[in-house]
């Protein structure tokens, strides 16, 4: 897919940009040339290829799932006005 300098002033009107001439051919052939780097990678064969998350072999360092805190819920809860559920009930601000 090629651009032409209309599509590169339609661009820049509806980005709001004011371009000069020679903006506009230096940005034309730049597009050009990102449209025809992507035609390229299109055209490689990637059947049987996996996905790759990242492009190195890199393990995550995890640490291991413990729990760490303890549960304080009933702590916390027992100035609260009023709770039902573990839930704190509000009153109600916005009328239906």
């Amino acid at each position: 897919m090629a651009l032409s300098l209309q599509d590169v002033e339609k661009i820049a009107r509806l980005s709001r940009l004011h371009l000069t001439e020679e903006e506009k051919t230096q940005t034309l052939q730049e597009l050009n040339d990102i449209f025809s780097m992507v035609e390229k990678m299109q055209s490689v064969d990637t059947d049987g290829i996996e996905p790759m998350a990242h492009p190195h072999e890199a393990a995550l360092r995890l640490r291991a799932d413990e729990v760490t805190e303890t549960d304080c819920a009933a702590a916390y809860q027992a100035v609260a006005p009023e709770v039902r559920n573990r839930l704190y009930i509000v009153p109600q601000v916005i009328e239906e």
